[in-house]
């Protein structure tokens, strides 16, 4: 008599995906919603015990960086690329795009309505931004302490 073998298993399960470390976004308003949601996933998904303030800092710089790469260096048919890298310690973001100028951190001015994206990035990651060249563009970063 053959006897059949019951499996171990009862019911099957799900592949749990992790959040691609790069989004390509098109340069439209939306985009920055859509990038800090991004990022959010990302952390909340790979560095699980990240706190909520951390979070929260990473999707304003994310926000920042973004919204400033589709004002100021892009061209609404081009796209911007964002990265992210996580671990306990901290959490770095890089927005490129395909022009090459460099922004530029203005003094603070009462008189102006726009322009207080990279002081916001330097307060919230004082010495832990830069930027970069690439082949065909340029590449804004900037780490955030998860400390």
């Amino acid at each position: 008599m053959i006897e059949r073998q019951r499996s171990t298993t009862t019911e099957p399960r799900a592949l749990q995906v992790a959040p691609p470390p790069v989004l390509l976004l098109a340069s439209e308003p939306q985009s920055a919603k859509a990038a800090r949601l991004f990022v959010s996933d990302f952390i909340a998904h790979h560095t699980p015990d990240a706190s909520r303030d951390h979070i929260d800092a990473v999707a304003l710089v994310t926000c920042e960086l973004v919204t400033n790469s589709m004002r100021y260096e892009s061209d609404p048919d081009d796209p911007v690329r964002l990265l992210i890298d996580t671990d306990g310690a901290r959490t770095r973001v890089e927005v490129h795009d395909p022009l090459g100028r460099h922004p530029r951190l203005r003094p603070i001015s009462v008189e102006r309505d726009r322009g207080r994206g990279l002081l916001i990035l330097d307060a919230l990651c004082s010495g832990r931004w830069g930027v970069g060249n690439l082949p065909w563009g340029k590449s804004i970063w900037a780490e955030v302490s998860a400390v």
